[in-house]
């Protein structure tokens, strides 16, 4: 990859996703310059690396030895950790989360709530448990930080 190039991990990612297309949403992720193979059993899972390397051959692509991690249980990855139990928040990650002090304004608790809004999917009934917070941020409302608000927060941390 030329070092002039202002876009390069762009350029990088679409060559990444063309070499591997097909494989993406069956074998593997990519994300730039990572891959992540995955396999529901070992021998599926060797099989789709074998896959991965053939592909990253044909293009002449190399990998570092130094930088692969082969046949892991748990990965962190983007800020998740990815296991066999699937897809859960990574906890240095979710830290912020759980040291935000209680909002004194609304544009406090907006702040929070489009932090949280990306955890959302990690949080069943989030939208029941936010309502009253989703409340306090209309327009027409006055910022009033009554004791349901504080129990909404806590649940949420």
């Amino acid at each position: 990859m030329p070092f002039e190039l202002c876009n390069a991990p762009a350029t990088f990612e679409r060559l990444m996703e063309t070499e591997l297309r097909g494989l993406t949403s069956e074998s593997c992720l990519v994300y730039l310059d990572d891959i992540m193979t995955v396999g529901r059993t070992f021998e599926k899972h060797l099989n789709n690396i074998r896959k991965v390397f053939q592909r990253l051959q044909k293009a002449n692509l190399i990998q570092s030895p130094k930088k692969c991690r082969f046949f892991r249980k748990e990965v962190s990855y983007l800020g998740h950790i990815i296991s066999t139990d699937g897809v859960k928040t990574h906890p240095e990650k979710t830290k912020a989360v759980l040291d935000w002090p209680s909002p004194e304004t609304v544009y406090d608790l907006r702040s929070f709530l489009g932090l949280y809004i990306y955890y959302s999917r990690f949080v069943r009934n989030f939208s029941s448990i936010a309502g009253s917070l989703h409340k306090q941020t209309e327009a027409r409302s006055n910022f009033n930080w009554a004791v349901e608000c504080e129990k909404s927060f806590n649940s949420l941390k």
